[in-house]
């Protein structure tokens, strides 16, 4: 059965769909980039993994290479079927069940915690601070401060051309609705999403109301934190 779209969300283009509109047949073209070193340098070697939000396992697989036990986990069946070598868990990651499970790393990337829709994004934060361990840490991938400002933009990922082609601001304080257009020789697809803009210190004070802190910037650019729970 095919599942509905998220409010606010929706693509375009040949092959599946996901809720969050993302075509699944573009992320399994996308080359993974630089996360798995990003992650690897900040948590211990062999580190049990909660991957939230991993897509076709892009990061999954890299991260198993590098002798990661990894539980990845997707709203998308759509998404996780191309998912090898990883336990893989079908859920929206801001109401995961789980059980008693805790982790070493609790993984949070592809600017998930930018959610349009404020319950999924504190959910989200509640699910890192209730699956990590006692003396582990959680990795977020967050927006570089301009994003929303700096646009059109574009640039070449693998075969392909990925352009941000507007961010407007929606009737949502701090949230615009961006549109993404991915371009290859023989496919073309598009996305639209919600994005929230943390202004100030509100990531800060959103980790906190989650029982979270930063403890530090894992890149030069602040895209990437290491928080720690509190």
């Amino acid at each position: 059965m095919e599942q509905p779209s998220r409010e606010g969300y929706q693509g375009s283009g040949p092959g599946e769909i996901t809720p969050d509109g993302c075509a699944v047949e573009h992320w399994l073209r996308l080359p993974v980039g630089d996360e798995p070193d990003v992650i690897a340098a900040a948590v211990p070697p062999g580190a049990r993994l909660l991957e939230l939000g991993c897509g076709v396992g892009r990061v999954t697989h890299a991260l198993l290479e590098r002798g990661f036990a990894v539980t990845a986990v997707d709203e998308s069946p759509q998404m996780l079927r191309h998912v090898r070598g990883a336990r893989t868990v079908c859920a929206p990651a801001e109401s995961l069940e789980l059980g008693e499970e805790r982790f070493d790393v609790v993984l949070l990337a592809s600017f998930l915690v930018h959610n349009g829709d404020p319950a999924v994004r504190r959910g989200l934060l509640r699910t890192c601070r209730r699956y990590v361990a006692e003396g582990g840490c959680v990795l977020i991938q967050r927006e570089g401060e301009d994003w929303h400002e700096r646009v059109p933009r574009e640039g070449r990922v693998g075969e392909g051309l990925v352009r941000i082609a507007s961010a407007d601001p929606t009737d949502t304080p701090h949230t615009s609705r961006i549109h993404v257009e991915y371009e290859y020789p023989d496919a073309r697809w598009t996305q639209t999403f919600l994005s929230y803009r943390y202004v100030g210190d509100a990531f800060e004070r959103a980790l906190a109301e989650a029982g979270l802190a930063v403890e530090r910037t894992l890149t030069p650019d602040g895209t990437w934190v290491r928080a720690l729970p509190v």
